[in-house]
């Protein structure tokens, strides 16, 4: 339509009855007289209306989308640091469980050779390709930790303690090549002196250079007088190679250690020496030997040759 001053007028009329209509829907209410018009325009256009919404919701999601993106991230790292907090609590428990078992064990020991003690966690460890193999652990002087005091665990003997501060400790290992202990033979009294090799078996030089002993042979502490460094009975380890008797003085052993010094956790450092001696009474119980099966082969005799022919003929 070109602009001209009739195409002007009709504009005005038009716009003139738009407000008209306006006015008189809005005084009419639910009366209104144009109303049924406005039914009629929803039911052509509705469908279009929906169509152009469900062309539009994908575009409306994403923007929700994005908005809410930031809800779930953070929802996101929530779970992962629940889920690290799970592990780490498992992880906790795991080890809970190992050292509960491990401070049975040593109460055990304690109770069998009635050894007062007081427990400690190690909390330091020497290198191994140092000068000396120590532990440090937490308990000292405060605590009634003095030097020159067996130190063991549920195994058996890991040192003894070498130097005492207010609240920590440092304990010599018995692998250490420093280290000597004396040693009696379980079940006799064939006595001798452990020494360390840091990472092989203990060597042992026992008095007697002609004793028997054998391969699976275990050892325990001598003790010391008065009971420092080393209180009795507590198990050494087990007799592996046994050099042979060559008419010397002594004779020479290697021990494997009941202890693994690699691995070491909840220690106990003997604070009251046992009233007596407590023997072999420590010593884990030997493993019963596993029972070697018997075959028994049955020979069926066949009849004699002559026989047979007979039986032809």
């Amino acid at each position: 339509m070109r602009d001209t001053r009739e195409s002007r007028l009709l504009l005005v009329l038009l716009i003139t009855t738009a407000f008209a209509l306006i006015t008189v829907d809005i005084r009419g209410g639910e009366d209104s007289p144009v109303d049924g018009a406005r039914q009629a325009a929803a039911t052509v256009f509705g469908p279009i209306e929906n169509g152009v919404s469900g062309a539009v919701d994908p575009i409306g999601n994403a923007v929700t989308a994005v908005r809410d993106s930031g809800d779930r991230n953070d929802r996101l790292a929530e779970l992962e640091r629940e889920n690290t907090a799970l592990k780490a609590e498992l992880g906790s428990d795991d080890r809970n469980r190992s050292r509960t078992k491990q401070l049975d064990k040593l109460l055990k020991v304690a109770g069998q050779g009635q050894y007062g003690i007081k427990g400690a966690q190690v909390i330091a460890i020497g290198a191994a390709q140092g000068f000396s193999w120590t532990i440090t652990i937490d308990v000292g002087a405060d605590d009634g930790i003095e030097r020159d005091m067996t130190v063991l665990n549920g195994d058996g003997l890991v040192g003894r303690v070498t130097t005492v501060g207010p609240h920590t400790a440092t304990v010599l290992l018995a692998n250490d090549p420093d280290f000597t202990v004396g040693t009696r033979m379980e079940a006799g009294d064939e006595l001798g002196f452990a020494s360390g090799q840091g990472d092989r078996p203990l060597r042992v030089e026992l008095l007697n250079g002609k004793a028997e002993i054998k391969k699976g042979d275990r050892l325990v502490t001598f003790g010391s007088q008065a009971d420092k460094p080393f209180v009795p009975g507590v198990p050494v380890g087990t007799v592996s190679r046994v050099d042979p008797s060559g008419g010397d003085l002594t004779r020479t052993l290697y021990v494997t250690p009941f202890v693994g010094f690699t691995k070491l956790d909840i220690v106990g450092v003997v604070v009251q020496a046992p009233k007596k001696d407590p023997r072999d009474t420590v010593l884990p119980k030997k493993p019963k030997p596993t029972p070697t099966p018997t075959v028994t082969v049955t020979v069926t005799p066949s009849a004699p040759a002559g026989g047979q022919d007979q039986q032809e003929q």
